[in-house]
């Protein structure tokens, strides 16, 4: 005949087996979500160089949704992550300028859309880069993209517009250092 100390520690053995059970299968349903929301929806990276300088640093980390675009456009003032167009290894961040079928021209460092001067309140007097560009059409699925820090600018006034199927990625959220924590406007 068993005593009740027996059965009382047979019950806190069940009982640790059931909550551990709960724990367990809650934390791998947790380790499930977050892999899909980091592969299918949001995509941690780090900012590298300076060209998206003031609002974006060199190595500050951001999340960058991958889903929006499947839903929504692309638009003008848009802060994308792509795959460098002369080299797909690489990637960069670089805010959109120029929209498919747009003609875009740069004179003494102010942007031109369709012959009309670009509101930019995103870039500082301090980081204009103060020469002419020609005008370039935008064609069909292609962005005409610049840096922010145009002084320090590797973009669309070097190599080109950007296809459409190079872009994988918008800025939305920078996450560290703690200090610049914020949504990419």
């Amino acid at each position: 005949m068993a005593t009740a100390d027996e059965g009382k520690g047979a019950s806190t053995a069940h009982k640790w087996f059931f909550e551990t059970r709960y724990w367990l299968r809650d934390l791998i349903l947790s380790v499930l979500l977050a892999f899909i929301v980091i592969v299918f929806l949001y995509q941690p990276v780090q900012v590298e160089g300076t060209s998206m300088m003031p609002r974006l640093e060199n190595h500050e980390r951001i999340f960058i949704n991958k889903f929006v675009y499947r839903f929504e456009p692309i638009e003008r003032g848009d802060v994308v992550v792509f795959w460098y167009p002369l080299d797909t290894s690489k990637s960069y961040i670089k805010r959109v300028i120029g929209l498919p079928g747009e003609w875009v021209t740069i004179q003494d460092g102010r942007v031109l859309v369709n012959g009309m001067a670009l509101s930019e309140p995103y870039v500082l007097p301090g980081y204009l880069d103060h020469q002419s560009y020609p005008t370039v059409h935008v064609a069909a699925d292609h962005y005409f993209v610049l840096g922010d820090h145009r002084g320090s600018s590797n973009d669309s006034r070097v190599w080109g517009t950007v296809d459409r199927r190079y872009i994988y990625g918008k800025a939305v959220f920078v996450y560290w250092p703690l200090s610049q924590m914020g949504f990419v406007k």
